[in-house]
This record gives C-alpha cells, sequence and structure tokens, in this order.
C-alpha cells in the first residue's frame, strides 16, 4: 500500500462519496461511490446489488459524480442526493453538504 500523500498520489482511490435515494423497487438505499484518480481525470465506481456502475474519466471529481448519477438515473434509481464522505484517509464526519440531483421527467 502506498504511503504517499494523496496531492502526489498518481492514480487510484482519492475519494469516497455517499450516494443516497430510492432503488427502482421503491427501496432507500445507501451505498460508497469510489472516487478514482486515473491518467485522464476522475473516474467513480457504485455498486448496488448486482448492478456495478461506473462513469468515463472526467477532468472534476463533480463531473465524474454527476455522470455516474445521471446513469443511476437511466436504471430508474430516483431521488438521489450525494456528498464526499473521505477525502484519503481522512473521515469528513458528515460535514459536507449534500447535492440534490432532480429526477428526471
Amino acid at each position: 500500500m502506498s504511503t504517499l500523500p494523496l496531492l502526489f498520489k498518481k492514480e487510484g482511490l482519492v475519494e469516497k462519496h455517499q450516494v443516497e435515494g430510492v432503488d427502482p423497487s421503491d427501496r432507500y438505499f445507501n451505498r460508497a461511490i469510489l472516487v478514482n484518480r486515473t491518467s485522464a481525470g476522475y473516474s467513480t465506481k457504485v455498486m448496488y446489488e448486482a448492478l456495478i456502475v461506473e462513469s468515463r474519466s472526467h477532468s472534476t471529481i463533480i463531473a465524474a459524480v454527476k455522470e455516474l448519477v445521471e446513469k443511476l438515473q437511466d436504471f430508474g434509481f430516483t431521488r438521489l442526493r450525494t456528498r464526499p464522505n473521505f477525502k484519503g484517509t481522512r473521515y469528513l464526519a458528515e460535514k459536507e453538504t449534500w447535492i440534490d440531483y432532480p429526477d428526471r421527467a
């Protein structure tokens, strides 16, 4: 395992975000979004039961998370919201503000 500070880490897991909402079966869910630094920027990944959803690489973490949320919406997930929970190994103690994503019409 690398002990390099987050700033110098070239690739790999850099943040964990939380996503919550309602799944296509109308059940509340809460999962971790893994944010990885790639050679082209940032990509995200979430696992929900047998479903694995990933974003492409984006220049910002916000754009990668947004694409992931849109893909979840394509699968029928609703009332989605996200927030960062970990930056590197630092727990943010639920101090970050939720970002709400409006349902698609």
